[in-house]
């Protein structure tokens, strides 16, 4: 878990939601607050799982490569919005292999809808429908995205995208590696909500490379 960017997003407050749920789970979780984490190559491309936590920011073409290249070795990769959605604005690899990159949120903070469109998947599988008082995030997404949950947009702030339906939780492979993402996670407190926390955690145990 390598956590950093802006401060709004809480990183190292999300960290330690998840980190404990990973070492219960068997993980063995290290935390870093550096991204030079990624040029360790022999560490990384022996990895099960990375989830990143960085809003914003710049990343360096050496630890982009180092990231890239793990995942696509078979290194799953697993996050949510704060972590791994708004992430490295300029670098468009990066943003190919999350499967999505966050544009806007209307209205900021509101009360909407997640749908789970995937009753089957192990991801979402038992969840139902459920409301979020948080940012609603509208996406720019790849078409290849496996899909398991969308929110619709009802067009008060934005009228131009009434009924937008939009992704909200999606898999996908990058190279031999498996990424699973969640938009939902503006705070912490967003994973207050037991799905929202259920799916990133889910997320991230599919992604982990056995």
């Amino acid at each position: 878990m390598v956590w950093g960017g802006w401060d709004g997003h809480e990183p190292k407050q999300c960290v330690d939601i998840f980190a404990p749920i990973l070492r219960e789970k068997g993980f063995d979780v290290e935390v870093s607050d550096t991204l030079d984490s990624y040029l360790n190559r022999e560490k990384m491309l022996g990895l099960s799982l990375v989830v990143p936590v960085w809003t914003m920011g710049t990343i360096a073409k050496e630890q982009e490569a180092g990231l890239l290249e793990a995942v696509k070795s078979g290194v799953g990769i697993a996050g949510w919005h704060g972590g791994m959605g708004d992430s490295f604005r300029n670098n468009t690899e990066y943003q190919w292999m999350v499967g999505g990159q966050w544009v806007a949120h209307p209205g900021n903070v509101i009360d909407y809808e997640v749908n789970i469109i995937d009753h089957d998947d192990p991801i979402t599988a038992g969840l139902k429908d459920f409301k979020m008082h948080s940012e609603q995030y509208y996406m720019h997404v790849d078409p290849s995205n496996e899909v398991l949950a969308t929110t619709t947009f009802n067009g008060e702030i934005a009228p131009w995208i009434d009924g937008t339906v939009m992704p909200v939780v999606w898999k996908r492979m990058y190279g031999k590696g498996r990424v699973s993402f969640c938009s939902l996670g503006h705070v912490a407190k967003d994973f207050d909500v037991p799905e929202a926390k259920e799916m990133v955690v889910r997320g991230m145990m599919w992604a982990a490379r056995d």
